[in-house]
């Protein structure tokens, strides 16, 4: 007896916790009294029951490709240099491939060793000699290289895109990977799209470029290694100066941004280098000065300050026409992270409210006549049994429901099809007990015997056939999109809890009840 005291004990307490986290989702407690004690989560609705935003981005890689390409002609002048090796300086041609010049032709063995250890990315043929003896050199990133490069490309971008909308507040959103580089985004309860998509899919590619002031940026044909790009502090934007195309620093070297004003009150945006970048910033304004450098947002020139002296420490800002808001949302952009290369919009698809209503009225619908006919027939059928197993349908549900909001679950329009499923396989356990104890009462077993009996072979039948179950929702989770987790997340939940219910509440209840019927029996 004093077993089955702690085991009631369980279930009242399980009972008490269910109550606690569902409360906070029924309208008008959390803004009650009440509220003050219970947790601060509810369950969440997708998008296909709260209405939101869907997009699909495409995320340019072959950009990423050319970027990092340039970064690494950087590494490989600096590496070389520490190496007291000298190259002109090296340039992107194509997609995949990096030119450079080596001007002594003696250095030439220890050149390929250095490029051999530090640079195994790169393949290379026989360099071409050219005058004066200089040895003009191809590398062409290895196909598993530009490949890499390409999926770690979709996989910042994700990254990034998650943590912009993190800053931005939108809650459980789903972000995944697509074929073809494509990244699917849904915002359920967005009420601002269009600053949403705004900030998605602001590139924010920050580059740092020396400007060739000696170069007419208005000519037809630029001379190779130079780009002509717009300013945007000329009037109307209309002015343009000439770049060196390769970048010194890009956005991956900011480790934070921060909306600050300049002396005339004027908004901007502070940047903080990283240990690499300041130390790049600090030999970049070092060797270059009394030169311009170009800061550069998303193909536009901000601003085009003098290099006056060699600037140490790491810092920089960006000055331009900003408005608050506007400062403010590329620095959420920036400390965010920079997105690897340029994302484009390929679907924008919004879900009004109204269609989520309609799913939701007509999803309670459904588990409402469901849940009646179960409870119909299950009291008709098994008599105060049935009833018995009515309750524990109830509490199924009620775990269920405490489950979504203490994991922080959203429930989908699958999700409550998940729940409709449940209602129909949390008396099934039910079913397979109730029948076990029939047969070994017509053995002739006493109530409480066939009870135990009953339930200890009903057991292993129960748990072999929902662990199945269970395996066959975890790689939906794993796998699926965002609607069918919605239903691995509730289907998993309700075989659980009616496993509980059914194998551990149960048989609480049914024991008890045969001990005070003692020769009566017990109705089934």
């Amino acid at each position: 007896m004093s077993g089955l005291r702690w085991r009631m004990a369980v279930v009242f307490l399980v009972l008490a916790v269910c109550i606690v986290y569902v409360l906070p989702n029924v309208p008008g407690v959390q803004s009650s009294g009440l509220g003050r004690f219970l947790p601060g989560k509810q369950i969440n609705l997708g998008l296909d029951l709260k209405g939101g935003i869907h997009l699909t981005l495409g995320v340019e890689v072959d950009k990423a490709v050319t970027n990092a390409l340039a970064l690494a002609g950087q590494d490989l002048r600096r590496v070389a240099l520490d190496e007291k090796i000298v190259l002109l300086r090296p340039r992107v041609l194509g997609d995949t491939s990096l030119e450079f010049v080596l001007p002594k032709a003696d250095q030439r063995a220890k050149l390929e060793e250095l490029l051999a250890k530090q640079f195994g990315q790169f393949e290379y043929t026989e360099p071409k000699s050219g005058e004066n003896g200089q040895l003009r050199y191809l590398l062409t990133l290895r196909e598993a290289e530009v490949t890499r490069l390409k999926e770690m490309a979709q996989e910042q971008a994700l990254r990034t895109i998650r943590n912009r909308i993190d800053q931005f507040g939108v809650a459980e959103p789903d972000i995944r990977k697509q074929a073809d580089y494509r990244i699917q985004v849904q915002l359920p309860g967005l009420s601002d799209p269009s600053r949403a998509v705004q900030i998605i899919g602001q590139t924010a590619v920050l580059e740092f470029h020396l400007v060739r002031d000696d170069i007419d940026p208005h000519q037809t044909v630029m001379p190779a290694g130079v780009i002509s790009l717009p300013f945007l502090e000329s009037e109307g934007g209309s002015q343009k100066l000439a770049l060196e195309r390769d970048a010194m620093l890009t956005g991956e070297d900011v480790s934070n941004a921060s909306p600050s004003f300049d002396q005339f009150n004027t908004p901007m945006v502070s940047l903080n280098f990283n240990s690499r970048g300041a130390r790049i910033f600090d030999r970049v304004t070092g060797e270059n000065a009394g030169r311009r450098m170009a800061i550069v947002l998303d193909g536009k020139i901000y601003s085009a300050p003098v290099i006056r002296e060699r600037i140490s420490g790491g810092r920089a800002s960006i000055s331009g026409s900003f408005t608050v808001a506007s400062a403010n949302d590329l620095a959420i952009v920036l400390r965010a992270g920079s997105l690897p290369a340029p994302v484009n919009i390929l679907e924008e698809r919004t879900v009004g409210p109204s269609l989520g209503k309609e799913s939701i009225d007509s999803g309670i619908k459904a588990a409402t006549i469901g849940a009646c006919a179960v409870v119909v027939f299950m009291t008709l059928y098994y008599g105060l049994s049935g009833i018995i197993a009515n309750l524990m349908l109830c509490f199924t549900l009620l775990l269920l429901l405490a489950g979504m909001t203490a994991f922080g679950a959203t429930l989908t329009l699958p999700g409550i099809a998940g729940i409709v499923l449940t209602i129909g396989m949390a008396v099934d356990a039910n079913v397979l007990i109730y029948e076990r104890i029939r047969e070994e009462m017509r053995k002739g077993l006493t109530s409480l015997a066939a009870v135990k009996a009953g339930f200890d072979r009903a057991t292993i039948s129960i748990t072999d056939s929902n662990l199945t179950t269970i395996i066959a929702t975890i790689i939906l989770y794993q796998f699926g999109t965002g609607p069918i987790r919605g239903f691995a997340v509730t289907l998993s939940l309700g075989i659980l809890g009616s496993m509980f219910t059914a194998i551990f509440v149960s048989r609480c209840i049914f024991e008890y009840w045969a001990r005070r019927a003692g020769s009566k029996g017990i109705s089934i």
